[in-house]
């Protein structure tokens, strides 16, 4: 019946509070149904591991990220990571399958989880009819007297309805077609995460076939003959950092956009490469003798070594394209997911050393950690800081791209001078006013923001703004059509406007 009643309050908040917008609603809808798991699995005789704990945790703290942040990316991937995190800590995976296939079984669970759910009702319903009366009469009582003295309340004070107003969600007739839909999502959602909690697919008993172990000569040929590769690209990489960028460009033709923007792009296809490899290359490695591990160890620690390497090199060449560029909401995802993919081959090192058991589980639980500290890193923020301590330095700035940016920017804005703060928040400014938002579907992001805005609006004078941005310190405006987060002006000089 503990299942059954937060499986209940799941379905209802679902419907009162995510009708309107993601905040602090997903984290609340989120706890009832925890707590149908957890009281499902314990019915069913299985405890809570250090591990589930740990995901469990993880899956929770995912969701404070559209609490805090106004920006959709973050909170999406934010979501995802919480559903699939929220799956490991359903199953329990411990194995490659366990992680991987996870999700699937909570998927499958949406039909099984309301019929297992109805099921037991029905057991219940049958041996307890004398009690369901009493606890009926009593919540209808319960309610009558909160909407007529709730009424009475509003009604003699200004204040107190405005309160009430705020707390309480909208349950017009016009949307209750949609509530309705999100009950029923709610109440589905729970009782397949209390299903799966209670009887989980052992996705853990699935065994990967190896692939049959190769020669040693056939095996490490192709990987010795890579290595060597690595490290010849990495010596002329040592030559460059020396050397200086000015003796590459000019021998290469290259201006330095593309010598940076393009080298950035090839090293992470690099590393995501050197992951299949090695995935690849342990399938068919030899397994027979000690001297086979050793080798097998020598040669791909190599690999990820100077992989980091390549890591670092990718990285750098980002560092130097914001610094001339600015940076972009696409240049600080892929430079986070190559950080992330760098930590992906320390973990592998380690693994190497110490045993591989726990390597799936870590690789898991350290995407779920970079996703969250992307969220609460405020990417947009960051964006937006970036940008202005780049016109301070420089006096160049697009602003056509920083008004699409969401109101975790608006902090940093701020401190741009007028009229170029103006034209940068008027388009925020207005997306604010026209979605006014209840408290639990406000992001603290987006109060933030509105409290800025309110003490300092941004004045009429954005009218005038430049129809594509505002380039150069001494007052010049240069346009150009098409350019924003995809299409760079890293070929485009502000100074003269000219390519």
């Amino acid at each position: 019946m503990a299942t059954l009643w937060c499986a209940l309050a799941t379905a209802l908040l679902s419907a009162l509070l995510l009708g309107d917008g993601l905040g602090v609603n997903l984290l609340i809808v989120a706890a009832p149904a925890t707590l149908a798991a957890y009281f499902a699995a314990r019915a069913a005789g299985r405890r809570l591991r250090p591990w589930t704990a740990v995901w469990a945790v993880g899956g929770l703290a995912l969701l404070l990220v559209p609490a805090l942040r106004d920006a959709g990316w973050p909170t999406f991937l934010a979501v995802v990571s919480a559903m699939a995190v929220g799956s490991l800590a359903l199953h329990g995976g411990r194995t490659w399958p366990g992680v991987v296939l996870g999700p699937v079984g909570v998927l499958d669970s949406l039909v099984t989880g309301p019929v297992w759910g109805w099921r037991g009702l029905r057991e219940r319903a049958a041996g307890s009819r004398g009690r369901w009366g009493p606890v009926l009469r009593a919540s209808a009582v319960a309610v009558l007297l909160l909407l007529v003295f709730g009424a009475l309340f509003a009604g003699a004070d200004a204040a107190f309805a405005d309160l009430l107003g705020q707390l309480t969600p909208d349950v017009s007739g016009v949307h209750a077609p949609w509530r309705f839909l999100l009950f029923l999502v709610g109440l589905a959602g729970a009782l397949a995460a209390a299903h799966t909690a209670a009887a989980p697919l052992r996705w853990d008993r699935l065994t990967l076939r190896q692939g049959r172990a190769r020669g040693r000569f056939e095996w490490a040929l192709p990987l010795i003959v890579l290595d060597l590769l690595f490290a010849a690209f990495i010596a002329v990489q040592l030559a460059v950092l020396f050397g200086g960028y000015d003796k590459v460009l000019r021998e290469t033709g290259l201006t330095y956009a593309e010598y940076a923007r393009q080298g950035f792009w090839q090293l992470l296809w690099a590393t995501l490469l050197t992951l299949v490899v090695i995935g690849l290359a342990l399938r068919w490695a030899p397994r027979g003798e000690a001297r086979d591990s050793a080798l097998v160890r020598a040669v791909l620690g190599t690999l990820c070594v100077l992989t980091l390497v390549v890591v670092a090199s990718a990285l750098r060449r980002m560092d130097l394209y914001v610094d001339a560029y600015g940076l972009t909401r696409l240049r600080i995802s892929v430079a986070a997911m190559e950080l992330w993919l760098g930590l992906v081959l320390v973990l592998i090192i380690a693994a190497g050393l110490l045993g591989s058991r726990w390597l799936p589980r870590a690789v898991a639980g350290s995407a779920a950690a970079a996703v969250l500290a992307f969220g609460l890193g405020s990417p947009d923020a960051l964006v937006a800081e970036r940008n202005v301590q780049r016109f301070e330095s420089t006096g160049k700035i697009d602003v056509r791209y920083l008004r699409d940016l969401s109101a975790d920017a608006v902090p940093a804005l701020d401190a741009l001078p007028e009229p170029v703060r103006s034209c940068a928040l008027k388009d925020i400014e207005s997306a604010l006013r026209e979605s006014e938002q209840s408290w639990y579907d406000t992001s603290w992001g987006q109060a933030r923001a509105r409290e800025i805005l309110e003490k300092r609006p941004a004045s009429a004078g954005g009218s005038s703004c430049p129809e594509y941005g505002r380039y150069g310190g001494g007052g010049d405006e240069y346009t150009r059509d098409g350019y924003g987060e995809d299409a760079d002006l890293d070929d485009f000089d502000p100074g003269t406007g000219m390519d």
